[in-house]
């Protein structure tokens, strides 16, 4: 299955807010769909610089930059997102967006190791050049540890069982030999999910640090955006959401400071404007399934 790119045309007009012009960051280009519509929009002038740790995602995205001169690529995480654009001499941009988590083309290529649907090598790292794989991940680390990070990453009840299995299993090589352990160990799993379902996810979220990533990020995203610039992130589950509603929800709210002696006094620290929260369509979602679970929230810098 190609990528499809996930409430596409609401993310660039979002982002782009009628404007035609400036500097904009794809904070996770993936197979380049945002970016693309992105460069279409924007005049001869502007510049937009992409980000991705995908070997794969590189290669695609190396290509469109000898196709448009505007488009920049960099082999990095966005969480590193201000440090990379302030060593190319970019100190602000006009606008930048993120679409989370893992891509199609990761989840249904087997051999990347990402998904129990298709049997691959235990892998799942998005930069497969670097870093251990989940194999090695699982052998390394403590039965309690692994517990906790499929409840946390997971939301899964029965993490305690399942991690157990786990390492009682012993060292396994393939997406299918532990998507077996995880269904034995499973004693109940939702209907039309998969018992790994919960597992996998917590496992690749870990392995990729996706998570802390995102914490990163978003503040540095603040620092770089203009006044009116504009901020617009996919997220995919209920994990990502939360961080960027969280995050958004704080930047664009009065702080209470509480003084010594002093009466309390609100402080006007604001950063940020909520604009919008949006969900793909039904269409979009008859056409793409992935796109069933998908939010777009998008906040706007302010003045201060």
């Amino acid at each position: 299955m190609s990528h499809i790119s996930v409430l596409l045309h609401e993310t660039i007009d979002a982002l782009l807010a009628n404007r035609h012009t400036g500097i904009y960051v794809d904070a996770t280009f993936g197979r380049g769909g945002h970016s693309r519509l992105l460069l279409s929009k924007l005049d001869a002038n502007s510049h937009v610089y992409a980000f991705d740790k995908d070997p794969q995602a590189l290669a695609v995205a190396a290509e469109l930059a000898e196709q448009d001169a505007r488009f920049h690529i960099i082999h990095s995480s966005f969480a590193d997102v201000q440090a990379q654009l302030n060593a190319r001499g970019i100190e602000m941009v006009d606008g930048i967006m993120a679409d989370l988590g893992v891509s199609s083309p990761q989840l249904d290529q087997a051999e990347r190791g990402f998904s129990f649907m298709n049997n691959g090598p235990l892998d799942m790292r998005m930069d497969n050049s670097q870093g251990p794989t989940a194999r090695e991940w699982l052998l390394d680390i403590e039965e309690e540890q692994l517990a906790n990070i499929i409840f946390k990453y997971g939301e899964e009840r029965y993490s305690r069982r399942i991690a157990k299995a786990i390492k009682q299993a012993g060292e396994m090589t393939t997406t299918a030999q532990l998507a077996e352990v995880v269904k034995v160990a499973h004693p109940k799993w939702e209907k039309n999910k998969h018992a790994a379902t919960r597992t996998f996810q917590a496992i690749r979220i870990a392995i990729n640090k996706e998570l802390e990533d995102i914490e990163n990020f978003l503040p540095q995203a603040v620092n770089l955006l203009k006044p009116e610039g504009r901020l617009a992130v996919i997220s995919f589950h209920s994990l990502e959401d939360r961080l960027i509603k969280q995050f958004i929800q704080k930047e664009s709210s009065l702080a209470e400071d509480n003084g010594w002696g002093m009466p309390q006094q609100q402080q006007d620290t604001r950063r940020l404007k909520k604009i919008s929260r949006i969900r793909a369509s039904e269409q979009e979602v008859k056409e793409n399934p992935r796109s069933r679970s998908a939010w777009l929230r998008v906040a706007e810098r302010l003045s201060n």
